[in-house]
């Protein structure tokens, strides 16, 4: 009985995958996003973003921004890294902080863009999205400002301190060769 369930969702997902396949350029042209609409994709005060930010923020004894928000970004950081799985969909879609929470999966993209919501969530609103294209090469981080000090979160790589935006902008090899963008709820910016 199981094979058959498992045979089921098997051919199910095959299936789904061959509607998007036929409708994927119909799809991409409707999911098409401005650089300027990034910022609607950070939702910090989504009731699903709202809530995983308050159980972070409960597992401390008596959580406050000024002491306790390094350690809550470690703690989703490390959630995002570990407990979001990675799915690359054969189109370019856009999810949404929820979706990413709901699915538990996302591109890297989808899981900046929920950690950076979170920060912000969890009383930082320096928290930004950095994007940056070289040589055809996609990266993305997170980073925010915090006890006058920088701190970079790359999904796999973890959190490295760094003294300013000019050392994260060498540290990132972003250059006049460079494309990069930042965004979060609030604004977008062309770096480079």
């Amino acid at each position: 009985m199981e094979d058959n369930e498992a045979e089921r969702q098997g051919s199910l997902s095959q299936l789904y995958l061959a509607v998007i396949q036929r409708y994927k350029s119909y799809i991409e042209d409707q999911e098409s996003i401005s650089v300027a609409e990034l910022p609607t994709l950070v939702t910090p005060n989504n009731e699903k973003v709202a809530a995983k930010a308050k159980e972070i923020m409960d597992d401390f004894d008596h959580y406050t921004y000024e002491s306790g928000f390094y350690d809550a970004s470690v703690e989703a950081l490390a959630f995002v890294r570990d407990r979001i799985a990675d799915a690359t969909l054969p189109l370019q879609f856009w999810l949404l902080p929820a979706d990413t929470l709901t699915f538990g999966m996302g591109d890297v993209v989808d899981k900046c863009v929920l950690l950076c919501s979170l920060l912000i969530k969890l009383g930082n609103p320096s928290a930004k999205v950095l994007m940056s294209i070289r040589d055809s090469t996609r990266s993305v981080f997170v980073y925010y400002e915090y006890n006058s000090k920088l701190y970079l979160l790359d999904i796999r790589d973890g959190i490295k301190e760094l003294a300013d935006r000019e050392a994260m902008l060498k540290e990132l090899g972003i250059d006049d060769n460079s494309t990069a963008y930042e965004f979060n709820d609030k604004m977008y910016v062309d770096i480079v």
